[in-house]
């Protein structure tokens, strides 16, 4: 039987509280700072308390209505630009990773393992290591400004592709067997057997890379120079102009807020879902 200690208890609670303030804090500062105005939040100390412009400053910021001298574009184009980059990334990398381990777990071929392995070590070149190539050859193919640009380089993943071969090799060999038997050919085990059984690793890696995905910075950074094409992570950079001018910090502290709703979300909805793909054995 568990023995309570109501001290102990308490002192778990209380880190775990202050934890959650430390983690929270800057958060509620920047939904507060969306909510005033610029000048109010110039005032030395800062408001702590929401303000009176809430819907005004998302409103501008969403229309890109703004009056600061950053960039002025619509963080409604922006997030529909991160949502679909985020997506295709996303499922992107799923597809690509599952019919990539299918093949080299189920099908033999010359260098198989060789073939594993090549994948596996491209883990050691990110983007940041790659990235004056990967620039040139999506300059010379036209995808400057695209949607190609932005996703055909990231749409590979190793790390998924070894998650997917991992768990194939722990399906039973009987049920592939059964599958002959019944005269299910190889994208008929995969559709009906493999899929069905990889649903919550599917789920959690799409969460991982959905935000991946949202968050991506640097490469949206070098491929796009047109506001119509800004994710909403170079939106909120642009936006920040610089100098001497004035800053409609109210306006970028909405976008951020908004910026911070899809990923939240997708990790809220599917929580239960990311944590079993993560942590069951039961497969």
């Amino acid at each position: 039987m568990v023995e309570r200690r109501p001290l102990l208890t308490a002192l778990t609670h209380t880190v775990l509280i202050l934890g959650v303030v430390v983690i929270a804090f800057p958060l509620y500062l920047t939904f507060v700072a969306s909510t005033h105005t610029t000048p109010d939040l110039m005032q030395s100390p800062m408001p702590l308390l929401p303000g009176s412009h809430f819907l005004q400053n998302y409103l501008d910021a969403w229309n890109g209505t703004g009056a600061g001298a950053g960039s002025k574009a619509p963080v409604a184009r922006m997030m529909m630009v991160s949502l679909i980059t985020a997506l295709i990334i996303a499922l992107g990398k799923i597809a690509i990773s599952l019919l990539s381990a299918f093949a080299i777990v189920y099908f033999r071929f010359p260098f198989r393992n060789f073939v594993f392995w090549a994948i596996f070590i491209t883990l050691m070149l990110p983007v940041e290591v790659r990235i004056g190539p990967t620039y040139k050859v999506v300059a010379d193919f036209g995808m400057l400004d695209t949607y190609a640009g932005l996703t055909v380089p990231l749409i590979a993943s190793a790390t998924a592709t070894f998650l997917f071969r991992q768990f194939f090799l722990t399906v039973p060999e009987e049920l592939v067997e059964a599958a002959r038997i019944d005269g299910a050919g190889p994208m008929r085990f995969f559709k009906d057997v493999l899929l069905p059984l990889s649903m919550t690793s599917i789920a959690a890696l799409f969460v991982i890379q959905f935000i991946y995905g949202w968050n991506q910075y640097l490469w949206p950074l070098l491929v796009t120079t047109n506001e119509s094409m800004y994710p909403v992570v170079i939106g909120i950079k642009r936006m920040i102009s610089g100098g001497d001018s004035e800053m409609q910090w109210n306006v970028v502290m909405a976008t951020a807020m908004m910026a911070m709703i899809p990923p939240a979300t997708i990790v809220i909805l599917m929580q239960k879902w990311f944590v079993k793909g993560l942590v069951d054995t039961e497969k």
